[in-house]
């Protein structure tokens, strides 16, 4: 009986495609903010909150003491900060989203959606990002991909402008080299 399960399990996996995401959750802007201290993480969810309320979005934040249990669980699932902007009555839209990875804590990765109402979502960008600078000017940009994602931080070169794809990963990214030789 449990090879039988185990078979109609494997057939349905099999039958499930890669689901097209909608365009507006197409990521339009990213950034690494340098957060070194719970005060940063807590002024850096004010100044998103006091940016996403204006606009009828709100942010949801893991607390401190999840981040902790979770950390305690598995050093994968180490992280200082997990969080979202999201829009709607039963949060349908994420429109922004901001964590940390287990090898690179402390840098939260921003990144901003299209949003189904792209000049909402704009405006909502250019206020949260205009405080973010005034208060972190390290942050840093980083580069979308043509198919809309962030590519992994192994693969990127820190520049003091933001961040570049390494020219030997770029075939990963279906781009053209994006350092020439000697810069």
């Amino acid at each position: 009986m449990r090879w039988i399960l185990a078979v109609v399990t494997c057939i349905l996996i099999a039958g499930c495609g890669v689901a097209a995401q909608p365009e507006s959750s197409k990521t339009v802007a990213a950034f690494e903010v340098p957060l070194r201290s719970e005060v940063d993480r807590d002024q850096f969810l004010a100044v998103l909150r006091a940016a996403a309320e204006p606009e009828g979005m709100h942010v949801d934040a893991e607390s401190a003491q999840d981040i902790a249990q979770g950390t305690k669980v598995s050093r994968a699932f180490a992280k200082t900060m997990n969080a979202a902007v999201r829009r709607g009555a039963n949060d349908d839209e994420a429109v922004a989203s901001a964590m940390d990875l287990p090898d690179n804590l402390g840098n939260i990765w921003l990144s901003f959606s299209k949003g189904k109402d792209p000049q909402l979502s704009a405006r909502f960008r250019e206020n949260a990002m205009r405080q973010i600078m005034l208060h972190w000017p390290d942050t840093l940009s980083l580069p979308i991909m043509p198919t809309g994602a962030i590519p992994l931080p192994g693969d990127l070169i820190r520049t003091s402008n933001g961040y570049l794809v390494k020219p030997s990963e770029s075939h990963k990214y279906e781009l053209q080299s994006t350092v020439k030789p000697g810069n």
